[in-house]
């Protein structure tokens, strides 16, 4: 679900009856986490015997978490600071995220436990200048009750509890948290924070691609591995932020499309044969992608990301993975040349707004 409850691994959701979690406005879904895992994922809170498969498991969580942990974090700053850039998709989000070991598929339930991951909820990070930074919230803080009302516990605790967060967050500027720390009764009032909901994903696939479905992000391992630092990560994220901004999924009518590809890169093996060619996808036309090019230029600077080397960057990608590369971010976005200039453009423009002290607004 968005935030507040949304698993640290999303790749790692129930396999054999797959069902969407329910999704509330707290936090953008998969995007909670922008600092490092609640629980450390190198040495369990309380030590269990584990067999090899298990091993093999908790090994395959700590890297998985380690990619998602990565990705948050360079959202976090592009999510926050570009609420106005993000139209009818601003929300009020509560600020970080929480799990149990039933918020893994049910192949990793006992490996979650292992890393010391129970029945109840618990705080698994904090989006860094948040309401829930400011009150105090902790990593590892168990969800005792909100505004007075237990959290639920167990298999369906994220549903359920969506259900009990939800109607509260339009309706409130903060929400009154009971939390149990260290073995002690905690109380905090979280501030809401305004944020741009979009979800954050991680796809397990070793395509050079991102994808963008009106509501969700997601970047794909083979993209993580070519981005060389994480200023071009902060590219291609902030790039995708915008094509949802802008509504191009819905303009292409590929909101469907893309939300199948999406659906299929969470899981730990997705199904290869749905990302043959590019996958259903549309090339985006190059008007639509200049424009997202350019909004994203402007997120980027106002989220205090440097914006030199984005020409440089797409050029790289393109001239490595070119269109007729199958399932790589080129073919579903050709218009190389177009772009560049449009992006050396856009940034023209941000640095003389900068100079001049003005607005960050497109």
């Amino acid at each position: 679900m968005y935030g507040l409850l949304q698993p640290i691994v999303t790749q790692l959701k129930r396999k054999a009856t797959y069902v969407k979690p329910a999704r509330i406005a707290l936090l953008p879904m998969a995007f909670a986490l922008t600092a490092c895992s609640t629980v450390s994922l190198d040495t369990p809170r309380t030590p269990v015997a584990v067999s090899a498969a298990e091993s093999a498991q908790l090994q395959t969580l700590r890297t998985i978490t380690s990619q998602q942990d990565r990705l948050y974090r360079i959202a976090a700053p592009l999510l926050v600071s570009n609420a106005p850039l993000c139209r009818g998709n601003a929300r009020n989000l509560i600020g970080f995220s929480a799990k149990n070991k039933y918020s893994f598929s049910e192949d990793y339930v006992d490996a979650a436990q292992a890393l010391g991951f129970t029945e109840q909820l618990q705080v698994t990070g904090i989006l860094n200048n948040s309401g829930a930074a400011r009150a105090g919230i902790k990593r590892g803080d168990i969800l005792a009750t909100v505004e007075g009302q237990a959290m639920p516990a167990g298999p369906n605790a994220e549903r359920q509890a969506a259900a009990i967060l939800g109607p509260m967050v339009g309706k409130r500027s903060s929400i009154k948290l009971g939390l149990t720390r260290a073995g002690s009764n905690v109380n905090a009032t979280v501030p809401l924070t305004l944020a741009c909901g979009f979800g954050i994903e991680l796809g397990n696939a070793d395509n050079v691609n991102a994808y963008a479905d009106g509501r969700r992000v997601l970047v794909t391992r083979g993209m993580l591995n070519f981005v060389r630092n994480d200023g071009e990560l902060a590219f291609v994220m902030a790039k995708e932020l915008a094509h949802n901004a802008l509504g191009h999924p819905s303009q292409q009518k590929m909101n469907a499309t893309a939300g199948g590809i999406i659906d299929n890169l969470i899981r730990i093996t997705p199904d290869a044969s749905a990302l043959s060619g590019s996958g259903g996808i549309r090339p985006m036309p190059q008007e639509l992608d200049a424009a997202a090019d350019k909004l994203a230029l402007y997120m980027l600077a106002r989220a205090g990301y440097s914006i030199d080397g984005a020409a440089a960057f797409w050029q790289r990608l393109a001239t490595q993975y070119p269109s007729n590369a199958a399932n790589a971010y080129t073919a579903i976005h050709p218009a190389t040349a177009y772009r560049i200039d449009a992006i050396n453009k856009a940034s023209a423009e941000i640095k003389n707004k900068t100079a001049a002290k003005k607005s960050l607004m497109p």
